[in-house]
């Protein structure tokens, strides 16, 4: 703003204020007056002295101590019940102020009556006045015509917060009613909108009432709930918005501000695991901490939460310059954080990396991930997944690192993947270096698909939404498990704070994920209708896929842990007998190429392929 803008801005406040000021010494001296009057029926002669210096005195102190204590600072329309509180209180000191100075200066005569009728006709009438500018905001004329009719689901307290919002703010949202399954709330108001019916109600609600938009406010609801809310409201054709988290509800903080749009993770069916990262993380703090594979969508998750949590080092090792740079440069932390470029297949670069910078504590996420390509890379994929992790897992025990987590993946188990083969046999290496180095605590973690990693099925989706289709699937029953990528980095260092050595974890991942169910989802969350507007095709499972995927081997094997969605099983997959096979294995595998796929089903019996 300039100077002129500026003057008059405050001069405005100003006025407001004085105008404010100005009702109060008014409303006050009418108290006082009310205050003899009713005591005495009139002001007779006796007292009208008296009436005169008190109907002057009472206002300007009472007015001149709300000044004092900010209540002309305060925006009424915006108020809630601590305004009112403090004002209260305010008022209270400004009648005391009074009684005190009339007693020490002026002496004028104020019988008890009359003190206590005035004390609370001020406080009512003035009290009064502040509740009109915030009750002239809930007025449904005070609306514009052109607001939206809005449906609010949940009349709790973040439904109830919302609807202040919407009522007391200048929006084009204006709150027709509340849906709530709640018996005792049907037919009652919450914040003076009514709920007017349960979920089985909502689409002849909003037929009826012509509403346009629906908001979502009930954070601690499930994903089946919100599905169930969804599928009713997608042929609708209403937007709908949502509260993203039970963390939007602490300090009052809902608002329309707040609420987003519905994402697919709203609507799977499985609320995301909760994990007190900072409680699990003490085994960072101060410690020197090496991520590999830091470029990808897991790695640099794990970046950003390790950084926040005090170690004395970071190093962030990836193959990919650019990515490396562009994490590096995103972070803003009084963290040393190293960025290395390397390949973890190096075994000259990583343990000069480890016998220069000893960390302590090593994130293992650098892999290749993609079923397809690897089936035609077995070489390849036996390189970085199996000797990248022989390499990293051999130099932390090697240069004494107190523990090293590896991301694994749920295709492990009964692979028909060349990549689930080599993961697979990354957990038995890791199983042996627990062998060989028993002072370093070795630890896998299995988990499934990522929603947002790179390479993942939706953001592929979205791209042929946008082009207009079709959107292709593999099989129209094709299953996976599915979790988001905090989930996924949860997951990983809980394991590093639970684990004593030689243990595989897994998430309570809840029910598989149809992949055609997700992309019609996907297809009504961009406003068009599947099979109608956007066709799904499919094209056929690809090599090295399977219609489901599995966790575990043995379910008998497997146990809880601290945490209720956490389980664990001893990797214990090896015989140490053949640990030297797994070695001549990989390097005759490299050494020739054609040999890889034989020698990875030898080294992984259980890994059934139809490629030759």
């Amino acid at each position: 703003m300039n100077l002129n803008t500026d003057k008059h801005f405050f001069q405005h406040i100003f006025l407001k204020r004085t105008v404010v000021a100005a009702c109060d010494f008014i409303l006050l001296a009418f108290a006082v007056y009310l205050g003899y009057s009713l005591r005495l029926g009139v002001v007779i002669p006796h007292y009208v002295k008296d009436w005169k210096n008190v109907i002057i005195l009472f206002p300007s102190v009472c007015v001149m101590v709300l000044a004092f204590l900010g209540q002309y600072s305060t925006i009424w329309r915006h108020a809630g019940l601590e305004d009112y509180v403090r004002f209260i209180w305010s008022y209270i000191v400004g009648f005391f102020a009074f009684l005190l100075i009339n007693k020490i200066s002026l002496e004028a005569v104020l019988p008890i009556t009359s003190s206590a009728i005035t004390f609370f006709v001020g406080l009512f009438l003035c009290g009064l006045f502040r509740a009109s500018w915030r009750a002239m905001k809930t007025f449904p004329f005070h609306h514009k015509t052109h607001s939206q009719p809005t449906l609010i689901i949940g009349a709790g307290d973040a439904g109830a917060l919302l609807a202040r919002d919407l009522l007391h703010n200048d929006t084009e949202l204006y709150p027709a009613g509340f849906i709530d399954d709640d018996e005792q709330k049907l037919g009652r108001q919450v914040s003076g909108v009514k709920v007017l019916g349960k979920t089985s109600d909502l689409r002849d609600i909003v037929q009826r009432k012509n509403i346009q938009v629906v908001l979502i406010a009930i954070p601690a609801v499930n994903g089946a709930k919100r599905r169930e809310i969804y599928d009713i409201l997608s042929p609708l054709n209403v937007k709908v918005r949502i509260l993203p988290s039970m963390r939007e509800l602490a300090g009052g903080k809902v608002s329309v501000s707040g609420l987003r749009e519905v994402k697919l993770e709203d609507l799977l069916g499985r609320e995301p695991v909760r994990i007190d990262i900072e409680a699990s993380m003490n085994y960072v703090k101060g410690k020197r901490v090496l991520i590999t594979g830091a470029g990808g969508s897991i790695g640099s998750e794990i970046v950003r939460q390790v950084i926040h949590n005090n170690p004395s080092e970071v190093f962030v090792l990836g193959h990919g310059e650019q990515s490396i740079y562009l994490l590096t440069e995103e972070l803003k932390t009084d963290v040393p954080v190293h960025p290395i470029i390397a390949d973890v297949a190096d075994e000259i670069a990583i343990e000069n990396l480890f016998a220069n910078h000893k960390p302590q504590v090593v994130f293992h996420a650098a892999a290749h991930k993609h079923v397809p390509l690897m089936e035609f890379c077995p070489r390849e994929a036996m390189r970085v997944n199996d000797l990248g992790t022989r390499t990293v897992a051999k130099c932390a025990g090697k240069f004494n690192a107190e523990r090293m987590v590896m991301i694994s993946t749920d295709k492990a188990v009964n692979p028909t993947s060349i990549m689930g083969a080599t993961k697979r046999l990354a957990e038995k290496i890791l199983e042996r270096e627990q062998r060989n180095y028993p002072e370093t605590k070795y630890m896998a973690v299995r988990f499934g698909n990522v929603l947002g990693s790179r390479g993942s099925v939706i953001p592929k989706f979205e791209k042929q939404i946008a082009s207009g289709g079709p959107v292709t699937v593999t099989h129209p029953d094709m299953k996976r498990y599915f979790m988001l990528i905090p989930e996924a980095v949860s997951l990983v260092i809980q394991a590093g704070a639970l684990g004593h050595g030689g243990e595989l974890f897994v998430l309570d991942m809840g029910e598989p994920v149809v992949i055609r169910e997700m992309a019609e989802l996907l297809i009504r969350l961009c406003g068009y209708e599947p099979y109608k507007d956007i066709q799904i095709t499919y094209t056929g499972i690809r090599p090295g896929e399977k219609l489901y995927e599995e966790l575990f081997y043995d379910e008998n094997s497997v146990h809880g842990t601290l945490h209720p969605k956490i389980y664990v099983s001893n990797i214990k997959m090896g015989d140490p007998s053949r640990d030297s096979d797994i070695d001549s294995g990989l390097e005759y595998a490299l050494r020739y190429p054609d040999e890889a796929l034989r020698i990875l089903k030898k080294l992984v019996p259980e890994f059934t392929t139809m490629v030759k």
